[in-house]
């Protein structure tokens, strides 16, 4: 089994199968921290359109935020309604 040349540069160069966990560790966190504030810009920008109906549009907004959750993002219970009331057009 070989890996790729863009993923290995990437790998970090350790000596120890700790120092290498530590690494990752923090690299993960880094992309958590990305990926939370992606998340977060998609939540409130949403817009219901009526392109699609609205149980989609629902169930879009608690994915995001059940993603949000999964991450260690604390979200309130009234957050959905809040959210999706501000997704409605005026």
């Amino acid at each position: 089994m070989t890996v790729a040349k863009n993923i290995k540069s990437s790998l970090s160069q350790t000596d120890s199968a700790k120092e290498f966990l530590k690494f990752e560790d923090e690299h993960s966190q880094t992309a958590d921290k990305s990926l939370v504030g992606t998340l977060v810009g998609n939540l409130t920008t949403m817009k219901f359109d009526g392109s699609h109906i609205m149980y989609e549009h629902v169930t879009e907004v608690i994915n995001i935020l059940a993603r949000l959750k999964s991450l260690g993002m604390n979200v309130d219970d009234n957050f959905p309604v809040q959210f999706i009331i501000n997704s409605l057009p005026s």
